[in-house]
């Protein structure tokens, strides 16, 4: 099994070609330039604003018109209304600060190589300069908590500085580099023509600091706020960041936090634990979670090709590359969600921008929500934690926007969210789209979460305590939205398909209408966890039924004229639409209402696919995957990974042309990196699936993967289960039983029970089944 390694016979240029370390709360992208040197640093709590009101009082007033407006079929004027009911924009993720290292009077360079080892999670550079070899690695740490830069040579001369987009000051000091700064109190998002975009005010926004630390064998002198390294053979420089923000509920103007103390503490820690010892507890950590899953596809060995010309080249016997992409999304993971950290946003932990795209926030009506897909079944569950922790941040402040916008029970959070966890509908009360802005949808996807890690875990402790009283809430504001509809049965209003619009027959167009295909899928799905949650935990039996009553009169999909699941609760689909959303498919995955064994809908998934085809951004490449393999076609979800390996150079055209960049991350374009994470979910999931009750083994397998084996995946009821097959079918699975529960095991059309004990594992032949 060749091991997964990133590696280019050049430095990046471009940020897209640069490539990522990340201990969950502090990034780096190492570009590994010969003469010029730079790590562009993020840290998870850096973001604009502070904590504020965004709920608006008088969506509540204006609700009654707008489903008024709804039923009597004037959607156009609907969207006029129910853009009444939006509030404020969110805040924006910001880059930190940028650590440049100078080499003096570099000569000719010969065998140049840069690579991320993806089992070890280290950056590496290595050439030959006028006879001196050069070798330079860089790590994040998090047992640390810190940045590890080493580089090596003869005679080494360097000039160290710290810069940051932000406003900010850089001082040198004997042996280091402190630089501190001030958040911006308000960024707009990227896509809002608004001036000023940036709005510094003085003894606002977040406070943040940034100090690298040198050990060297060589001399070294300050110059200016530089720092002069002389005469080397060695130079190791350590890296800490922290910010003034505390929780979501307090400004971080206001805090006392002395970061001063907290970054020097780190340092001081990790320069007397020495490089070494710093490496070894990182690649320990790291492979703690990395090496739990391996992955090999056959296929011709292409490892010795630069990882560019690899995707530039799409070659079809290169699956090496397919379980490098794999590997990567779980890397990726790894590095920018750990217990502590904020989820993993809309490009995980890396940015550049004071004004990234889409702000890089939380999009929960699929990215963030997609970035997690690969948690539990490529054990890495540990990694879902950060997204538990943002999900009751927003139950808390869900509650008010619930109350005020709605006047219902429970909580709601919509399509977009910051880390002051703001719940309300986007807009600046009138001027965003209802087809985004106006979605209260996402708390329900959110706590298929919560039901999906105890799914996998089987910890009744996490859904008792942790799981069911945010569950709960998201029931209780659901109950109150639903209405009851022109047919009797209960529908929402108004309702949205993300971020999608319709045309009537009789000619409007339009955004807003009821019963969006994928809310009542959403719904349906959370009542479902929720009964069997009350079933398990024998409790709130009075809500379990008005769950039942509710969950029985739910409007139910329908079929369309061209055999497509309707997207809207009427037939408008337009078989010509190619929209990168394919919300109303939901119920295929991540849901599992619609499979096999609902015929009708299984076959009406697969028509709507169709006809969306197979183009998109990544992410939607990434989701088709997923939707592929679930509809057991593993050629076409193969097909779906060799259109989502298109070389993407630089950030490229927004929207259009998806595919990856040279180091691999998602190209939306721009940046996103939910494909990433969406994609190995689906690689996955062609192999193994667990949703219907039972363990399905390699239930999408393409025809030109014949031979090849995983070890590690996980499925749900707490198995971990290793298959190996050859000639396409398969050979031999071990499962692994952590609770000793029996289960079915579906393979090559038949289905066999296993019962094994408690921390057992059971081993199935294809020979002797």
């Amino acid at each position: 099994m060749v091991e997964p390694r990133l590696w280019y016979n050049r430095p990046a240029v471009d940020w897209e070609e640069a490539l990522p370390i990340g201990n969950g709360s502090l990034g780096a992208m190492v570009f590994s330039g010969i003469e010029r040197e730079r790590l562009q640093l993020n840290a998870d709590t850096l973001w604009s604003g502070q904590p504020r009101e965004w709920d608006n009082p008088k969506a509540l007033e204006i609700l009654p018109e707008v489903r008024r407006l709804i039923f009597d079929g004037r959607y156009d004027e609907a969207d006029r209304a129910v853009r009444g009911m939006q509030g404020v924009f969110n805040q924006s993720y910001l880059p930190m600060a940028d650590l440049h290292i100078e080499v003096a009077e570099t000569g000719d360079v010969d065998d140049y190589r840069r690579e991320l080892d993806l089992g070890r999670a280290v950056v590496s550079a290595t050439y030959t300069e006028s006879g001196n070899r050069v070798g330079r690695s860089v790590l994040a740490s998090f047992p640390d908590d810190v940045i590890a830069y080493r580089i090596a040579g003869e005679d080494l001369r360097l000039k160290l500085s710290l810069t940051s987009p932000l406003r900010h000051e850089a001082v040198a000091t004997g042996n280091g580099i402190v630089l501190t700064g001030r958040a911006p109190s308000h960024v707009e998002p990227s896509y809002r023509d608004v001036e000023p975009a940036v709005i510094y005010e003085d003894g606002r926004g977040m406070r943040f600091e940034t100090r690298v630390a040198v050990v060297t064998d060589g001399r070294i002198d300050k110059e200016a706020a530089a720092l002069v390294i002389s005469r080397a053979s060695e130079a190791v420089l350590y890296i800490a960041a922290t910010t003034s923000y505390t929780n979501y509920k307090r400004d971080p103007a206001d805090t006392d936090v002395d970061l001063g103390t907290v970054t020097k503490a780190r340092l001081d820690a990790a320069v007397g634990k020495g490089f070494d010892r710093v490496l070894a507890d990182h690649i320990e950590d790291h492979s703690t979670l990395y090496n739990r899953v391996a992955l090999d596809l056959g296929g011709v060995d292409r490892s010795g090709q630069p990882t560019d010309e690899r995707v530039a080249a799409n070659d079809h016997t290169d699956t090496n590359l397919i379980s490098t992409l794999f590997q990567y999304g779980r890397y990726l993971l790894i590095a920018c969600s750990r217990a502590g950290s904020q989820a993993a946003n809309l490009q995980g932990i890396w940015n550049q921008h004071i004004r990234a795209p889409w702000s890089s926030n939380w999009t929960i009506n699929i990215n963030t929500e997609m970035n997690y897909w690969p948690a539990e079944v490529t054990n890495l569950s540990e990694c879902h934690e950060p997204l538990f922790d943002l999900i009751e941040g927003l139950s808390e402040n869900g509650r008010a926007t619930a109350k005020t916008n709605y006047g219902c029970s429970g909580w709601v959070s919509h399509h977009n969210a910051d880390i002051w966890r703001q719940t309300g509908p986007v807009g600046d009360f009138g001027n965003g789209q209802p087809k985004w802005a106006n979605w209260p949808m996402s708390s329900g996807w959110l706590c298929q979460h919560l039901w999906e890690h105890y799914a996998f875990t089987q910890d009744a402790g996490f859904l008792r305590d942790r799981a069911w009283p945010l569950m709960r809430g998201a029931t209780e504001f659901y109950l109150d939205w639903l209405i009851e509809g022109p047919d009797g049965d209960l529908v929402t209003a108004p309702s949205t398909s993300p971020e999608n619009g319709f045309t009537t027959a009789e000619g409007q167009s339009a955004e807003t209408s009821a019963a969006a295909t994928m809310d009542l899928a959403i719904i349906s799905d959370l009542f479902r966890n929720c009964i069997r949650t009350c079933e398990l935990l024998q409790m709130d039996e009075s809500l379990k039924s008005r769950v039942d009553i509710a969950l029985d009169r739910l409007r139910t999909p329908e079929v369309g004229r061209h055999g497509q699941l309707q997207e809207w609760w009427q037939d408008w689909d337009d078989p010509e639409d190619e929209h990168r959303h394919v919300s109303h498919l939901f119920g295929l995955h991540p849901g599992n209402q619609i499979s096999k064994e609902t015929v009708q809908l299984f076959s009406a998934a697969r028509r709507s696919l169709e006809l969306r085809g197979d183009g998109g951004t990544g992410w939607s490449m990434a989701w088709k995957v997923n939707f592929w393999a679930r509809l057991l076609d593993g050629d076409h979800a193969l097909k779906m990974i060799r259109v989502m390996l298109n070389l993407v150079s630089g950030e490229g055209a927004r929207i259009k042309g998806g595919g990856v960049y040279a180091n691999l991350f998602d190209a939306h374009p721009p940046f996103q990196i939910d494909g990433n994470f969406g994609v190995a979910a689906g690689i996955a999931e062609m192999l193994l699936q667990s949703h219907l009750g039972r363990i399905d083994l390699l239930p999408a397998l393409p025809t030109s993967w014949p031979v090849g084996e995983v070890t590690g995946l996980c499925a749900r009821g707490g198995y971990v289960v290793d298959i190996r097959w050859a000639s396409g079918k398969l050979v031999e699975a071990r499962v692994l039983s952590r609770f000793g529960l029996p289960v079915d095991i579906g393979f090559d059309g038949m289905v066999r029970r296993v019962d094994v004990g408690q921390g057992e594992t059971m081993t199935i032949r294809a020979d002797t089944a």
